[in-house]
């Protein structure tokens, strides 16, 4: 499939570059997506959640009342969890939520991602840019010449571009990524997917792995 390639003002250079079906053109996995957006969104998980039970509990270990004859329930220990400011039962403990998943899955996952957005008409082509400085007004004139300011957008570069990225940073809406930080969530969660023909170098060779 071929897709004009745009420069940084929205217009048609002339240009036009061929998509390869092995990477936008399949059918796509949306099991493969599932498995690698769970992946994913385990790994940004810290696993550090703790609360103290009662052998952790700081306070005195004495018998805080008889055993017989009050009337009211038996109490060995202020730090019960039955008691205010006592340990709790079967708390949270610090846990791994990694995943495992092979990596043809993963690399079907993305190469699905992708396709659905080629189907879907969401994937821009733009030649490689860069700004003189890092400016907030530069980026947004940048979306608004691609009609896509208003919606989430992810633009892949093909390298680190600083001025690029600290342009980017404040807007909510738009992520900049190079094509090694690609993944499918990424994919999966924005509206709009632009790349600059250098990326799209780099994502192909390794999706065609």
């Amino acid at each position: 499939m071929k897709v004009a390639v745009l420069d940084i003002k929205g217009k048609e250079t002339g240009r036009k570059v061929d998509l390869s079906d092995d990477v936008f053109g399949i059918e796509p996995n949306e099991h493969a997506i599932y498995l690698d957006v769970k992946q994913y969104l385990a790994h940004q998980r810290q696993g550090t959640h703790k609360s103290k039970e009662r052998a952790e509990i700081a306070g005195s270990t004495r018998k805080i009342k008889k055993q017989k004859g009050t009337g009211t329930a038996r109490a060995g220990s202020i730090k019960s969890p039955v008691f205010r400011g006592g340990g709790r039962i079967f708390g949270p403990r610090p846990k791994d939520y990694t995943q495992k998943l092979n990596k043809n899955v993963k690399r079907l996952a993305r190469k699905s991602a992708l396709s659905i957005k080629s189907k879907e008409k969401a994937l821009v082509v733009v030649e490689d840019f860069n700004f003189e400085a890092p400016k907030t007004k530069d980026f947004v004139a940048f979306l608004t010449s691609l009609g896509i300011e208003n919606k989430k957008s992810l633009i892949v570069l093909g390298d680190t571009n600083n001025n690029v990225y600290l342009s980017s940073r404040n807007l909510e809406r738009s992520e900049v990524v190079t094509n090694s930080e690609l993944n499918t969530y990424k994919i999966v969660n924005a509206t709009n997917v632009v790349f600059t023909e250098s990326a799209l170098e780099g994502i192909e060779s390794n999706l065609k792995k």
